[in-house]
């Protein structure tokens, strides 16, 4: 059997063994909401994980092919590059909404409409050959259709827990094996799809499960009881400017920032600046909350979450290199034994879905032992972790280099050691950071951060 086929098959079955066994261990335990949540943000992570994998081989090998390597490589890199940076500020945006109109049910349905949008036009472009321009939009549609969706689905399952309530981690993490989960399966089908049989369908995989995450969510929502709503419901449907309710105005405004998006994306020069600006007036919003905070115990935690947020920055920032250079490392120089490089993007949520269970009861020991790291420190072993895993390519690199075979392909092991470490960084990093937003930050600006 084809090698890459098999890995999907292997795959598919170990997904459908293992899920079962998270949901059925859990179940009494936690709110049912909580499995609404589990399914439709793994379904949201399986659309977004699959067209990550094969998005920037997809513009090296087919939309710019007729550049020189070089020339597509800088291309790519440079719009991989804006594309990710305005999918980490957009939710900035969506985040405001959904805490002072929208409210969190609305935010996460919009969100995923606009990005199954987004990866169906993506599809379209790359089986009908439409060149740059509808590539850019479908760029634009995921990336604000992830502004309204991802700050707001982790935000919302908090509102399940009080902020004492010891099951709070507990929680993220079922909710963040979830995530991994969609992100395992997603690079095995769309990257399988793309490379093997056509690029168009490891997009429209993408696209029909964003689909079946917005269609779970949309119909389970009787289990959320009151939670989520707009917060107030009747001035957000009531006619407000031009006729015009909130509700429908940001969906105008929605889709009339689709060619900005798309312009800022191709250019990402002018991005760079932007976000650089941007992220400047985040940071002083947010300082400027905590010390205007009525509570001052809330301002404290509020400067201790913006010491956090830069370090998360730069952890993430590292890690989001697997999508781009290092995909492009793995494609050219490195043996995958029959692979391909878009399905090695499954190795770090399988890690993941494996040693989860192994930290959460490190952690749960250490507390019982009231030796549990604090927060920054297990901020910084998730860094230091990250350093680590590029020390370990750099070492497969080098172990080529100079070698009498000037073709010879960097070990597979070199990789599986990186993400090793990458992922167990994430895993001291990563579910405390989605905690932690929900315990420091004011209630006012939860979906903001």
């Amino acid at each position: 059997m084809d090698f890459a086929l098999g890995l999907l098959i292997f795959g598919w079955v170990f997904v459908l063994i293992w899920v079962p066994l998270v949901v059925y261990s859990q179940r009494k335990m936690h709110p049912e909401a909580l499995f609404t949540l589990f399914f439709a943000e793994l379904w949201e992570r399986f659309s977004f994980y699959g067209m990550r994998a094969i998005l920037i081989l997809y513009m090296t090998k087919v939309l710019f092919d007729q550049m020189a390597q070089g020339e597509a490589d800088a291309r790519a890199y440079g719009i991989y590059g804006a594309y990710n940076a305005l999918l980490y500020a957009s939710p900035l945006i969506g985040g405001i909404l959904a805490d002072r109109i929208m409210g969190f049910r609305h935010a996460v349905i919009t969100g995923g409409i606009f990005m199954a949008l987004g990866q169906f036009a993506l599809a379209t472009t790359a089986g009908n050959d439409l060149g740059e321009t509808p590539f850019f939009l479908g760029l634009a549609l995921l990336t604000i259709g992830n502004g309204f969706f991802k700050p707001n689905i982790s935000s919302f399952l908090g509102t399940f827990y009080d902020k004492n309530d010891t099951r709070k981690d507990s929680a993220f993490t079922i909710f963040y094996m979830g995530i991994n989960i969609g992100a395992f399966l997603a690079p095995l089908t769309c990257g399988y799809l793309a490379q093997r049989v056509d690029w168009s369908l490891g997009f429209l995989a993408a696209g029909l499960g964003m689909v079946v995450g917005v269609f779970v969510f949309w119909r389970n929502m009787r289990k959320f009881g009151e939670k989520g709503m707009p917060p107030d419901p009747a001035d957000y449907r009531a006619p407000w400017q031009f006729g015009l309710s909130k509700q429908v105005l940001i969906i105008v405004a929605s889709l009339a920032a689709i060619p900005v998006f798309s312009l800022l994306i191709n250019a990402e020069v002018v991005t760079d600046y932007i976000l650089l600006i941007g992220g400047l007036g985040v940071i002083g919003y947010l300082l400027y909350t905590s010390l205007t905070a009525e509570d001052k115990e809330e301002g404290q935690r509020m400067i201790v979450f913006i010491f956090l947020f830069f370090f998360h920055m730069v952890f993430w920032t590292l890690f989001e290199q697997a999508g781009g250079s290092l995909n492009i490392l793995a494609d050219r120089y490195v043996n995958l034994h029959g692979m391909e490089a878009s399905q090695l993007q499954a190795l770090n949520p399988l890690y993941i879905i494996l040693l989860a269970p192994v930290f959460s009861w490190i952690w749960t020991k250490l507390g019982q032992a009231k030796r549990e790291p604090r927060t920054p420190i297990k901020f910084f072993l998730g860094l230091l972790q990250m350093a680590i895993g590029y020390f370990v390519i750099v070492w497969g690199i080098r172990s080529v280099i100079g070698t009498a075979d000037a073709g010879t392909l960097i070990p597979l092991f070199f990789l599986l050691g990186m993400y090793f470490f990458h992922t167990t960084g994430e895993l001291s990093l990563s579910p405390v950071g989605l905690s932690v937003v929900t315990k420091l930050s004011p209630a006012k600006v939860v979906g903001f951060v």
